[in-house]
């Protein structure tokens, strides 16, 4: 009997409807403020900042008009530093305590304190006649960010972790608009001063405004680099260093998991409004690319600068089984099935049962290589959890959308994927030879909602997957 046919038999009602299920990243609209007072800055709980300190520490910003000229301040160096960070790696951090801890420690004393949620005020008028909306905002309770982030979302913001180059949501964005704090909402980076650094991660040369991040020493690998966070909520963003292009120097590497990106179609809607002015300003270039930077690096080749966390694809048969085997291995943070491997652009389940698109039903799985190894992830898990040796087959499933499929994102994996594969052919644990293609990664599809953890919406659905001795 065929997967299309089990599933039809199992999962009428999941295949005639979408269902609407997930974890939903939502921007509460809340109340804390910041305001100047006397030279200094006041957190909402009250206690008082220097201006001069926080000016050197947050350092220039692209506010008002979208023609406003940026200057570097010579104030601005990492702790002790500054030869240091051009050499250094935007790597991993270390897990950090929460958020208000972070706060306290940098001087921003009750500035993430928790408040109820407050909508957007009433519209106000700039005397420049641009509409602004004026929002507040507040860190949400520590059960709310766990609900509503992504995995990879919570890994990032909460724990210091560093998403994969290349392979995540913004790094070739050029789209005009806003980027925000995922956690809180807050306003972080502007479109306008977003350049490509060949990094593979979202890059800036300033924040959108004075104050709207800060700083933090980290001397994680071995030597002392910058970190930075957002003001309010704490979120880890990632790390600034002074090799970015002029007038600032500097580049704000980002994880594009720390933000959410606000079009401009969208700013006033979404309470933003504020900012809109700033790309109606007709002669205001975006920034040109600068890759001449410690982290440039070819997309898929070795070096550039590490990452904490890193992602494999693997197909081996129907996606439902394999993730619910994949999602359970200590080390992986988070899973999600799709097509992968064919020609067509964004393909649905429709196209890709029919064999025809060249598609393979594969898992996307993020993982710690500290924790697991991509070799072990291979070795151990993917080669006991299908048969490799069955081409276009597994179980009752026929067709090439179930072959066997390691899709690689580096030649670091091409190269481990082979390796393993012969170990595997040697060691006789299967009678025929392995038939597992080794490919290159190229647009991953997410599949519909509905196929998204499947066997954990639907327990005791169809599966032909199991671990082998």
């Amino acid at each position: 009997m065929q997967k299309g046919a089990a599933r039809q038999a199992q999962a009428t009602d999941p295949r005639g409807r979408k269902l609407q299920v997930g974890l939903v990243v939502a921007h509460l609209l809340v109340a804390c403020t910041v305001t100047q007072a006397k030279g200094g800055v006041v957190g909402a709980g009250g206690a008082s900042v220097s201006q001069a300190d926080l000016t050197a520490r947050a350092t220039v910003a692209s506010a008002g008009s979208a023609n406003t000229t940026l200057s570097p301040l010579s104030s601005r160096k990492p702790p002790n530093a500054a030869s240091e960070m051009r050499s250094g790696l935007a790597g991993e951090t270390p897990k950090m305590a929460g958020a208000g801890a972070a706060l306290n420690q940098a001087g921003f004393v009750g500035a993430a304190q928790q408040r109820p949620p407050a909508e957007a005020t009433s519209a106000e008028t700039t005397n420049a006649g641009t509409m602004m909306n004026r929002i507040e905002f507040s860190k949400p309770s520590d059960s709310d960010i766990l609900q509503r982030l992504s995995p990879l979302e919570y890994e990032v913001t909460q724990h210091g972790a560093t998403e994969p180059p290349f392979r995540n949501r913004y790094w070739d964005n050029h789209e005009a608009g806003i980027y925000v704090d995922v956690v809180t909402g807050e306003p972080l980076f502007s479109s306008k001063d977003k350049f490509e650094s060949g990094t593979g991660w979202p890059s800036f040369a300033a924040p959108i405004e004075p104050n709207r991040v800060i700083e933090k020493p980290d001397r994680s690998l071995g030597m002392v680099r910058t970190e930075v966070r957002s003001a309010v909520g704490g979120s880890h963003l990632g790390h600034v260093f002074d090799d970015g292009p002029q007038p600032t120097g500097l580049r704000y590497c980002i994880n594009s998991a720390s933000l959410r990106f606000v079009p401009r179609s969208k700013l006033i809607a979404e309470g933003y409004g504020l900012y809109e002015g700033r790309f109606s300003v007709v002669g205001t270039p975006d920034m040109a690319p600068s890759t001449t930077n410690s982290c440039a690096v070819e997309q898929g080749k070795s070096g550039g600068c590490a990452a904490t966390l890193d992602e494999a694809y693997l197909s081996g048969g129907c996606f439902w089984g394999m993730q619910d085997l994949l999602r359970k291995i200590p080390g992986v943070v988070e899973t999600q099935v799709g097509y992968l491997g064919g020609a067509m652009a964004h393909p649905t389940y429709e196209d890709v049962k029919t064999g025809s698109t060249g598609h393979a039903e594969t898992v996307r799985i993020l993982f710690e290589p500290k924790r697991l190894s991509f070799s072990e992830l291979l070795e151990k898990w993917f080669f006991r959890m299908h048969d490799p040796t069955t081409p276009n087959r597994q179980g009752n499933d026929r067709g090439s959308q179930y072959r066997s499929v390691i899709f690689y994102t580096s030649d670091a994996q091409r190269d481990t994927a082979t390796q393993v594969i012969e170990r595997v052919n040697q060691s006789g644990k299967w009678k025929a030879p392995i038939v597992t293609e080794v490919i290159a990664a190229k647009a991953f599809t997410p599949a519909e909602e509905y196929h998204q953890d499947y066997l954990v919406k639907h327990p005791g659905g169809y599966t032909c997957h199991y671990l082998r001795d």
